[in-house]
C-alpha cells in the first residue's frame, strides 16, 4: 500500500521525487506511534487539530492543557484529556469517529511530529486511534516556550463573517507562524489512512504572509517533500487556517479555498520559494483572548537566514 495519495504523488512526480518517496514512505509512514512520539506528547502543554466540518471545510484547532494531558496507552492510541476551547470550531467538528489530523509541537526546541487518526469520545475527551505517524523536521520554526497559564479568561468573539476585519489583516502581517489543515476528500469516511486530515506548521519571517483584500499568499520553502498540505489542495481545495497572537492570546481561524502558485513573476520576487500557497479567505473567526497559553520570546528559525521578503510597493 502506497504511504501517499494520488495527490501527494502528483506533486512529488511534479518535482522528481516521487520514486524516491516510494521507498522512503512505508518506511517513515508508521500505522503508530514509536515510543519517542509517545514521549513526546505527554511533554507537551499544547497540541494543533486539524478537523472537518459537515460540508468538508479543513479547520485548525489549538487545544492546551497542563503537560500530561496528552497519554500514549499503546502505540496505536493517543488519549488527550481536554474540551476544545471557547469558540474553537473544535467544538462542533469533533464527533465520534471523526477523522483528525494531529501537530504535536515543542516550538522550543523545534520538535514536532505529526498524525492521523479517528476520534473516540470519551468523558474527558477523547481517544486518538492511529492512521499514520510521522515525524517531521525542525526548519522554520520560531523557538519560543509555551507554557500552560490555567487561569487565562475565557475570551471572547471579536470579529466573525466572510471578510476579515483591520485587526485580523494585522494579526496576519505580523505573524511569523500560523497553522494550515488540509484533508483528503474521503477523510470523512477514513478507510485509507493516507485519506485523512493533516494538519501543519508555517513559518517565516514576519511579514512572509502577504494580505491583499480577502486574499493570503504564502512562500512555500523547501521541505521533506512528502507534499501533505499540498497533496491535499490538489484534490480537495479547501484550508483552514489558525493565527496565534502570542503575546495577547488571540485566536484567529480561517476557512479559506486555497491553491498553488508554480510560477511568475510573483513567486520569483521572492528569494527562497520553491512555490506560492494562494488562500482565498471565504470565513473568519477572531477570539480575542482566552489561549491558556503564556509564551516566551521567540528565536527566529536560523533556516530563515537566505529567505527573502514580499518587495514594498
Amino acid at each position: 500500500m502506497n504511504a501517499f495519495h494520488a495527490g501527494e504523488q502528483t506533486l512529488q512526480a511534479r518535482v522528481g521525487v516521487q520514486a524516491q518517496l516510494a521507498q522512503i514512505g512505508p518506511r517513515v509512514m508508521r500505522d503508530h506511534m514509536p515510543d519517542q512520539h509517545r514521549e513526546f506528547f505527554g511533554l507537551l502543554p499544547l497540541v494543533v487539530v486539524g478537523s472537518v466540518d459537515a460540508q468538508g471545510q479543513p479547520w485548525a484547532s489549538v487545544l492546551a492543557g497542563a503537560p500530561g494531558f496528552m497519554h500514549s496507552p499503546d502505540p496505536r492510541h493517543l488519549h488527550i484529556r481536554a474540551q476544545a476551547l471557547p469558540h474553537d470550531p473544535l467544538q462542533d467538528t469533533l464527533q465520534e469517529g471523526s477523522a483528525l489530523g494531529l501537530l504535536g509541537i515543542q516550538p522550543h526546541t523545534r520538535r514536532r511530529n505529526r498524525m492521523n487518526g479517528t476520534a473516540h469520545l470519551r468523558d474527558d475527551g477523547f481517544m486518538v486511534e492511529v492512521g499514520q505517524s510521522f515525524g517531521n523536521c525542525p526548519k522554520y520554526i520560531q523557538a519560543r516556550e509555551p507554557v500552560w497559564t490555567p487561569a487565562a479568561p475565557a475570551g471572547r468573539v471579536a470579529h466573525q463573517g466572510a471578510e476579515l476585519d483591520e485587526a485580523s489583516r494585522e494579526l496576519i502581517r505580523a505573524a511569523d507562524t500560523f497553522f494550515i489543515a488540509t484533508a483528503h476528500p474521503g477523510a470523512a469516511v477514513v478507510r485509507e489512512p493516507s485519506h485523512g486530515v493533516d494538519v501543519s506548521h508555517r513559518g517565516g519571517a514576519p511579514g512572509f504572509v502577504k494580505v491583499e483584500g480577502e486574499r493570503l499568499t504564502v512562500p512555500d520553502f523547501v521541505g521533506n517533500q512528502f507534499f501533505n498540505t499540498l497533496g491535499n489542495v490538489a484534490v480537495h481545495p479547501l484550508a483552514g487556517l489558525l493565527f496565534m497572537d502570542f503575546e495577547r492570546g488571540d485566536r484567529l481561524y480561517l476557512a479559506a479555498r486555497a491553491s498553488v502558485v508554480w510560477d511568475g513573476a510573483e513567486l520569483a520576487a521572492f528569494e527562497g520559494a520553491q512555490r506560492l500557497l494562494r488562500l482565498e479567505v471565504t470565513h473568519a473567526l477572531r477570539v480575542q483572548g482566552g489561549l491558556p497559553l503564556r509564551w516566551g520570546p521567540a528565536e527566529r528559525s536560523p533556516h530563515l537566514a537566505g529567505m527573502g521578503h514580499w518587495p514594498s510597493r
